[in-house]
């Protein structure tokens, strides 16, 4: 053993148990925190499909950190987009064009 010398400051009766409860809280710890900060794990865990949660998106701009785009997915192949000054646009997705681009 690497550390012998430690199990004569600490009982094994105390360090032991007190090693594992230490593990066990630490993990306790970091699933408490995955689940309070992603929606994705509630939707998984509960059976749902992935990306079944909300369809709406910000992206901040570096350069304008005020400027905030949002994109809407409204139906199956259109996207809602609201630009920074309020004004917004539709965009259609083609997915048949891109597989004939390869």
């Amino acid at each position: 053993m690497n550390n012998a010398k430690m199990w004569l400051v600490v009982k094994p009766t105390v360090g032991v148990p007190l090693f594992l409860s230490a593990v066990a809280v630490g993990s306790f710890a970091v699933h408490v925190a995955v689940l309070s900060n992603t929606t994705w794990v509630a939707d998984f865990l509960s059976g749902k499909p992935l990306g079944a949660g909300a369809m709406s998106a910000a992206l901040v701009l570096p350069e304008q950190e005020a400027a905030k785009v949002s994109y809407t997915a409204g139906g199956a192949n259109e996207v809602l987009i609201m630009m920074p000054d309020g004004t917004t646009a539709r965009a259609v997705l083609m997915p048949e064009a891109l597989t004939s681009l390869n």
